[in-house]
């Protein structure tokens, strides 16, 4: 259970407070409602390259690590589909140092034409190195816009060209930032040994002078549901033939999102899934395998995907895992298997919320997404999973029309 109170700015920043008097420390927790997802086609891989952008100063802050560093604090940042998220771990006692420089970001960064070259040169490489230059790395790049035809979740987070990046101009950057990265826009969550009426007192001074900006109301094309089997292959100098399968499945946090997940748990979360088991175990066909799932906010993808062992082709693996996702279709999930599923992801999250950034992070997602009491209700919703549930559910996502596959095949 994740205790917090809540409040609101006058410009709309949303605050949460997560008091924990057992430690020392202190996580500040920004959340901004903008990921991948709400960029423009013709301008992808801004948000991304947004979170590079905010660590190269602003207005009253040239340097932003030197600050954080003298008050034994560390910082990180990640974006997804969906949000850009920054955060920053330090010393209770040196709290408001999270105050000032997170505040002065939001405030205004510095819009200098030489950040920004060396940003785009830093994302511009990651693309290369990530994406282009490493076996299977373009995956995503290939998989996305068969699995979306009209969701922009038919590009990866990096964009879906480099040269949206290599364009990209300070009118751009500061049209984004300014539509963007305003604090009815945002989420900020303080944990750790702190208190509420501190942290009202903290975000008084330094985030409340902060004028609000034009609400942002997202307006996105729902995928349509996919009807027929759609299918791709590549070829690329690497190491063994691959197989992609993705299927459609709920958002993260509708009803049934976790019975999707225990889906994907069964299929091929450990050693002692049925994917493992059956294809690796028994019948060798891959060198390793596995499911997972996306857990992006709008309607998300279950994975399957292995490496296959020499001499087997990948129409066998192909036919070989369906044969594995028909058995789940097929019939229920023995008790012990589910229970054995729902225990792992169980206390995957309880050891997740031992520390306490995992805490915030995950309090901002489920306010950001629309209820920050859904943080509490996780593990409800996971016991509640029933051997029927999780039947219908494959019977519902792993039929063959509700399917994208990728055939990656060794140069």
């Amino acid at each position: 259970m994740i205790r917090y109170d809540q409040f609101v700015l006058d410009n709309g920043l949303r605050v949460f407070v997560h008091e924990d008097a057992s430690t020392p420390m202190a996580a500040v927790n920004i959340l901004y409602n903008v990921g991948s997802r709400d960029e423009d086609p013709e301008r992808t891989g801004f948000a991304h390259l947004f979170e590079h952008l905010m660590f190269g100063g602003s207005r009253h802050i040239p340097v932003y690590d030197e600050p954080l560093q003298r008050v034994g604090g560390e910082n990180n940042a990640f974006t997804s589909a969906d949000i850009t998220n920054y955060y920053i771990t330090l010393p209770s006692a040196n709290l408001e140092t999270a105050f000032w420089l997170e505040s002065d970001r939001m405030l205004s960064l510095s819009f200098d034409q030489q950040v920004l070259d060396v940003q785009q040169k830093v994302v511009i490489e990651e693309f290369n190195q990530r994406y282009l230059n490493q076996p299977y790395g373009d995956v995503w790049l290939k998989l996305r816009p068969v699995a979306y035809q009209q969701h922009p979740y038919r590009w990866a987070t990096i964009g879906k060209d480099i040269s949206h990046i290599e364009n990209a101009v300070l009118d751009d950057v500061k049209a984004f930032f300014f539509k963007y990265y305003v604090p009815n826009n945002a989420i900020l969550v303080v944990a750790g040994n702190v208190t509420t009426e501190q942290v009202k007192q903290l975000c008084k001074k330094w985030f409340e002078p902060i004028p609000a900006g034009k609400e942002y109301i997202r307006n996105l094309p729902a995928e349509p549901a996919q009807s027929e089997a759609r299918f791709i292959e590549t070829t690329a100098d690497v190491p063994l033939n691959a197989l992609y399968k993705a299927y459609h499945m709920p958002g993260r946090f509708a009803p049934d999102f976790q019975t999707a997940d225990l889906l994907s748990d069964v299929l091929g979360r450990s050693k002692s899934s049925r994917l493992y088991r059956k294809l690796l175990k028994e019948e060798a066909i891959f060198s390793n395998v596995g499911a997972y799932i996306t857990a992006s906010l709008d309607p998300g993808l279950l994975l399957v995907q292995g490496n296959l062992n020499e001499g087997v082709t990948l129409e066998e693996a192909d036919a070989a895992v369906q044969n594995v996702l028909q058995e789940l279709i097929d019939s229920n999930v023995p008790d012990d298997e589910l229970m054995k599923v729902k225990n792992q992801a169980e206390s995957t999250m309880a050891f997740s919320e031992v520390e306490l950034l995992n805490r915030a992070m995950n309090l901002a997602f489920a306010a950001n997404a629309g209820d920050p009491e859904w943080v509490n209700q996780e593990a409800e919703k996971i016991q509640a999973v029933t051997a029927d549930g999780l039947r219908d559910m494959a019977q519902q996502i792993l039929r063959p029309e509700n399917s994208s596959t990728l055939y990656y095949r060794r140069a």
